[in-house]
């Protein structure tokens, strides 16, 4: 069994920044993509962004050139650093793993952090 834990949310003041962090840990596992979702209330769940095991990153339109993802592979974590904070920014971020546990695929959620953007 795998967990994600995430840790660094909070409230911040708009043009604020914010670090979100994530480890994997369990027994067995390879990482192949791990990504940042995010639901506001009365929302759906959305990507924000994500990185697959060689490094490729994508995001969403809205958090584009103020958020970056980024991975440590030999740590198992991923991380996304959250710049120029808007309140529409706030919503419960999860974290989310694509792992390899032996030949299988597996989608694990983490349980999620609150970030508040708010005066």
């Amino acid at each position: 069994q795998v967990q994600l834990v995430e840790s660094g949310g909070g409230l911040v003041q708009p043009g604020g920044s914010l670090r979100l962090s994530c480890a994997a840990s369990g027994n067995s596992f390879r990482v192949v993509a791990m990504a940042w979702y995010r639901q506001a209330p009365g929302k759906q769940r959305e990507l924000v962004a994500g990185i697959t095991i060689n490094g490729r990153a994508n995001y969403a339109d809205s958090v584009k050139g103020r958020f970056t993802i980024s991975r440590d592979s030999a740590k198992n974590t991923v991380a996304l650093q959250m710049n120029s904070l808007k309140p529409e920014d706030t919503a419960v971020y999860y974290c989310n793993a694509n792992l390899l546990e032996g030949s299988a695929l597996s989608n694990y959620w983490g349980q999620g952090t609150q970030v508040t953007v708010s005066s």
